[in-house]
């Protein structure tokens, strides 16, 4: 099992990475709250929210808002634990090897003194918890956008927003660009192992991997083209064009002047 666990483990996280972008399209047509809303009134109310995250100096208020997504998570049938592991999982990688050196290197009086002389002040406790709460509901925040708002969606209420152009065709071209690539990826690997009649060793299997990714890399090249002229074949001019019609409703406004209340009091009051 040990032998052959590279070409297996690599079918395993490609698909799962497919199944995964399969999961928020089905979540985002459940009839949940946030999937009630107006993705332009959606796509406002969480950018305020996110100004709002990152203008405010009080922990309790991280603490508030980020009980509230959960809750909006659970309102919305996402499955809680498949939420929270997504959200910590970036956290732990990423922010965590940042805030981790604040809790020795930022002067303040001790919280802890650990074996070795090794102090974690209390300020340095401060502001790791607040650069770890702060990534972490900015980063709910954006999930649940993306997970309760099908992805053509949200890049058309960007076009209709006037965002950037260049922009919203950067996120489309991503976005169809890593789902082709997956495909590939996976037809590769796929064939690659119907043609093992037995366990490589661990250096062809190196061999392989250095192959694979330049044979992807040079059909990645010749695939960049054809993607663009497949979307402008299919009707595609700066921003999808769904048959969806969005409408705009009482709840929506309604969303959109509690985000922006929240904002002001906290930029004002917190």
């Amino acid at each position: 099992m040990a032998q052959n666990s590279f070409v297996e483990s690599t079918l395993v996280e490609i698909n799962r990475t497919l199944e995964q972008s399969v999961f928020a399209e089905q979540i985002a047509r459940e009839d949940g709250l946030l999937q009630r809303f107006d993705p332009r009134a959606k796509l406002i109310g969480i950018l305020l929210l996110l100004i709002a995250v990152g203008s405010t100096h009080q922990l309790w208020v991280l603490g508030v808002f980020f009980v509230i997504v959960l809750l909006s998570a659970v309102l919305s049938k996402i499955p809680l634990w498949t939420f929270v592991k997504r959200v910590c999982l970036l956290v732990l990688l990423f922010t965590s090897l940042i805030a981790l050196p604040a809790l020795f290197l930022t002067p303040g009086p001790a919280l802890w003194t650990l074996p070795g002389a090794v102090i974690i002040t209390r300020t340095g406790a401060a502001t790791a918890a607040f650069l770890l709460l702060r990534v972490t509901t900015s980063i709910s925040l954006a999930t649940l956008l993306i997970l309760t708002t099908p992805w053509n969606d949200v890049l058309k209420a960007m076009g209709i927003l006037h965002l950037p152009d260049v922009i919203v065709l950067i996120l489309a071209m991503t976005y169809r660009y890593i789902h082709l690539l997956l495909h590939e990826a996976n037809d590769m690997f796929t064939a690659r192992k119907s043609r093992l009649l037995r366990p490589l060793p661990r250096a062809q299997e190196r061999q392989l991997l250095g192959a694979t990714g330049g044979v992807l890399l040079s059909k990645s090249l010749s695939l960049s083209s054809e993607v663009y002229l497949a979307m402008q074949s299919r009707g595609y001019h700066h921003y999808p064009r769904t048959l969806d019609d969005f409408q705009f409703h009482w709840w929506d406004g309604l969303m959109l002047i509690i985000s922006l209340a929240v904002l002001l009091s906290v930029l004002f009051l917190a």
